[in-house]
Parts: structure tokens; sequence; C-alpha cells
């Protein structure tokens, strides 16, 4: 399987930087295991997310706050193996860089030493821009996350919109303190389009979003979400199905069921 461009050598932050000063954009997918990375990385994928979401999709947690670090070193190891040319972005998850920026170095470091990631992802804005500094610091690549912050749901009040009304001016004060505190990459989740539009043309850096509109420099969904894994699940409004992964891998079981059942599997040709 081939995809649309795909990448030919190892993407890095300086050549995600350039597509956005070309005005191209770029596909980012979140991956948790070495066999669908490869897929991805087949299909062109310029960027793979081992993200917190792993919490729900892979280990079952009702809440993002529920996985550690080394559940998402475990599986960004993985993602690593598979991602050929893609570059990987880890979560730092929640716990992992709350309490400082040693605490936060230490967390990151130790992720990118055990797994190979090559970029950390945390969430927050002015309150954890020196987190990011330190970061830059001690030569890590970080891609911050504003708008709707799955990690402070209880904070927010639930899943909501954020930057509406009066709290896009702190969404703005949250974008200039990532950036200015060295940020690569800022991912908006969430965000009202408009907004998120501006602050894309006045960013130095990519933006990827995740339910901000399409102006954007880049776009990232769960991969359960767009290719509809599990079949039928709960799918936020701002999720496109492009695929039906679910009710096949479904089907396949129940024809494997079937052929067992039935004595069809295994035929001779099957056997030694």
């Amino acid at each position: 399987m081939t995809g649309y461009l795909v990448p030919t050598k190892k993407v890095r932050v300086a050549d995600l930087k350039q597509k956005k000063a070309d005005g191209e954009k770029w596909a980012m997918v979140t991956a948790y295991d070495y066999s669908t990375a490869r897929v991805f990385a087949e299909a062109g994928i310029e960027c793979m997310l081992v993200g917190d979401s792993a919490a729900n999709v892979v280990f079952g947690y009702e809440t993002t706050n529920q996985v550690s670090i080394d559940e998402m070193t475990y599986l960004a190891a993985a993602v690593v193996r598979g991602a050929g040319n893609a570059l990987v972005i880890a979560d730092l998850p929640f716990g992992s860089y709350e309490a400082s920026d040693e605490q936060c170095v230490r967390s990151a470091t130790e992720m990118i030493h055990r797994s190979g990631a090559h970029m950390v992802k945390l969430e927050g804005g002015v309150r954890i821009a020196s987190r990011i500094k330190a970061l830059k610091d001690a030569g890590l690549a970080v891609c911050a996350h504003l708008g709707f912050t799955p990690q402070s749901v209880d904070n927010l009040s639930g899943f909501k919109v954020q930057g509406r009304d009066d709290t896009a001016d702190q969404l703005r004060a949250d974008m200039e303190a990532v950036v200015n505190g060295g940020a690569d990459m800022v991912v908006f989740e969430m965000v009202p389009a408009p907004l998120a539009a501006e602050l894309t043309a006045n960013s130095p850096v990519p933006t990827v979003g995740i339910g901000a509109g399409p102006d954007t420099d880049a776009q990232v969904l769960v991969w359960h979400d767009l290719a509809d894994f599990p079949a039928g699940g709960h799918r936020a409004r701002f999720v496109r199905k492009f695929g039906a992964v679910g009710e096949a891998l479904g089907q396949a079981a129940s024809d494997y069921k079937r052929a067992v059942h039935e004595g069809e599997f295994p035929a001779e040709e099957h056997s030694f």
C-alpha cells in the first residue's frame, strides 16, 4: 500500500515549519502500536501522536488521567519501531510534569530515552510556559496543547468548546506564552474556527487542529475515530469517518468463528 506524498526521509520539526511557510497542509494521526504505525507510515502520514487517549482506546480507563508514564513509554516505543520516516510525538501523561520544571524535564527525558520518540506534548498555556522553556533548555522538541485539554476536563466543567466570548483573550495569552516559551508546535482542540485561524495566521510555529476548523496548518484525529473502531461508537462532532475498520474486523472474526464451528477451517491447503 502506498500513500499520497509518502515521506522519503525522516520528517523533522524543521520540515513541518517549512510546510507552514510554504502553505502546505500535513496530517497527524494517533498511533499506539507497531502494526498500525506501519500502516500509517505506508499511507504517508507525516506525524504520529502517541496520545494519552490511549487511556481510553487501549487500556479502557474512564479518563486520560489514569494512564501512567510507563504505559505511555511502552506504547511510544512500539510506535517508533513501526513509524518509518514519520515524526513521533508522545504525550506526557497527567502527573508527570505538573509539580515542577525539574519533574517535567526528568519525565520527558525518560520518555525520549526509553521510547525513541522525537517530541513530547503537554497540556496548558500560561501555567506551563516555564515547563516548555525548561524542556527546550534541555534540548528537547516540544508540542503545546491548548483549548480543550482533556487532563483538565473537571476544571473545565466538562467537554466544552474553549475560546468563545471572554475566554478568547485567555487563549490568545496562552498561545503567546507557549510560543515565547519555545514550543515547536501547538495543538488546538475544540477551539472556534475563526479564533484558530487567527492564531494560526499569527503563529511562527505550526498549528494542529482537532475540532478547530480548516485553517490550522495540520489536522489530527484519533485513529479509532476516523476508522470507526469499534463500530458504532460515540464520535465527536468534529470527527469524519474515513473507514469502517470496526465493522470489517467484526465481520472477519464472525466469519472465522463460523468456519471453525462448521469445520471449514483449517482446510487441506492450511495443513502440513
